[in-house]
């Protein structure tokens, strides 16, 4: 039997990915939906039924090889790409490199853990509370990168792994996706390119969240508490070593507790202030990665000055913190290449258009979970939420008027959709780039995440059969 000694790179992954899809562009027809801009969105959305096969487009060696430079900007038209995720990441990491070097991070954790003795457990439902907030108020995604660097080491000092870490996190603001309720970038645009009003079908959306999140909480719980009676079931046991010298820099957490220091105590204040303001802005003041940055930029310049750093000490240290992020730097960019490869090769409709003739003339609860599974696949393919809204929208949601369906219950199977598909994509630069700063094998995320993943797939396909019979 042959045994798989190695899984690939997330690079490797990603660049056969663009590669593959580059080939699709020999194989598939290329085609264009006519487009008709929508007042309401601000943008044009394609017209059902209006597909048409164009000349083929099909990407060549130095096309492919272009996609992840392309993936960052559009080196014509000169439009962003993922070049300002990419700078929000290696800003935030030298912001967490200014912190890290004043010690109130170390002494911090230190305390912290000194406090929760026999109680680290109780971190994961609140903070997975929190993060799926987020997600469900307004789509927490990107900006979720920052709190890696943060509470990595404060969950191995609890003798968690990384894992728990990254699942607190990721698994709390993917949960708000899935079942998003007042998302901008998601349900909102959904709503609108289907024409209805964004808080019609809230309750079913409501419900896959509320049951999504207990049924999330108790799965991290077990596993970390199980990791944390016995640390050689972690599924990173053989990384152990490695990520103690990595998150951790070996010290020994018996010894004394520190003092924190009067600057540590500003700079710790500074850096959960930096926090509430980045999300202030996202969701009220509607910042993007530009504010975020130079957020990020600017309290770390400050967090230097207050914990007295000297001028060498600053820049260094903020060099050095986003150095550690480069690799994830260049995962975000490097994933947006398969988008544009796709769309290079006039594909992208080409696959709505197969969709759109899957769907059909179903029946009810046919049409909703065909809806739901071609969500999924158009998902993996374009992981943009807001960017899959506009382009699969306007087709699906006239059709469900021919199933007898409401069009609230599409943008339902839409969130659904991308939300399950988020947990596992390798073309999702949020999780890859996540994966990396914890240094988790993409592999060892799937056999962590893949019975959760099954659940919600149960669980959204319930729920839509259940909200096409009421």
């Amino acid at each position: 039997m042959l045994k798989i000694k190695k899984f690939p790179n997330t690079f490797t992954i990603l660049f056969f990915l663009i590669a593959f899809f580059a080939m699709l562009t020999y194989i598939l027809p290329a085609g264009k939906y006519t487009r008709e801009m929508n007042e309401q969105l601000g943008r044009e959305v394609p017209l059902p039924g209006s597909f048409q096969v164009i000349e083929s487009s099909p990407q060549g060696f130095f096309d492919t090889l272009m996609a992840p430079i392309s993936g960052f900007y559009d080196p014509i038209s000169g439009v962003i790409g993922a070049i300002d995720v990419s700078l929000f990441v290696l800003m935030v990491g030298g912001f967490l490199g200014i912190v890290t070097k004043t010690g109130a991070i170390d002494t911090g954790i230190a305390r912290i853990m000194v406090r929760l003795k026999g109680k680290e457990i109780y971190m994961i439902p609140i903070l997975m509370v929190l993060f799926a907030l987020g997600g469900t108020s307004y789509g927490m995604a990107e900006e979720s990168l920052a709190f890696y660097g943060l509470l990595i080491p404060i969950f191995m000092t609890a003798r968690f792994d990384p894992l728990v870490a990254v699942a607190v996190i990721f698994v709390g603001t993917g949960i708000g996706t899935l079942g998003s309720t007042i998302n901008p970038f998601g349900t909102v645009i959904a709503s609108n390119a289907a024409s209805v009003d964004f808080l019609s079908g809230v309750e079913l959306r409501f419900a896959i969240l509320a049951i999504a999140l207990v049924v999330g909480i108790g799965y991290v719980m077990r596993y970390a508490k199980k990791v944390q009676n016995n640390p050689e079931s972690s599924l990173l046991a053989h990384l152990r070593n490695d990520h103690e010298q990595h998150f951790l820099g070996n010290k020994d957490t018996t010894s004394s507790l520190p003092v924190l220091t009067g600057p540590q105590q500003a700079v710790l204040v500074l850096f959960i202030l930096t926090f509430a303001i980045m999300i202030y802005g996202v969701s009220v003041l509607g910042w993007w990665m530009a504010e975020m940055a130079t957020l990020f930029i600017f309290m770390g310049i400050l967090c230097g000055i207050v914990g007295r750093l000297s001028e060498d000490d600053l820049i260094n240290s903020f060099v050095a913190g986003a150095a550690d992020l480069i690799g994830v730097a260049l995962i975000v960019g490097v994933a947006r290449g398969i988008v544009v490869v796709m769309e290079a090769g006039n594909i992208t409709d080409t696959i709505l258009n197969y969709a759109e003739g899957l769907v059909a003339g179903k029946s009810s609860v046919l049409f909703i979970n065909t809806v739901y599974g071609i969500e999924m696949l158009l998902s993996f393919i374009v992981p943009s939420t807001s960017g899959l809204a506009v382009m699969s929208m306007p087709i699906l949601a006239p059709l469900s008027d021919f199933a007898n369906t409401g069009r609230e219950l599409v943008v339902t199977a839409f969130m659904s959709g991308i939300g399950t598909v988020l947990f596992v994509t390798p073309t999702y630069g949020v999780l890859m780039g996540g994966l990396a700063i914890a240094r988790i094998p993409y592999v060892t995320w799937l056999k962590f995440i893949a019975p959760l993943v099954a659940f919600f797939v149960a669980l959204n396909v319930i729920i839509l059969s259940i909200g096409v019979t009421l």
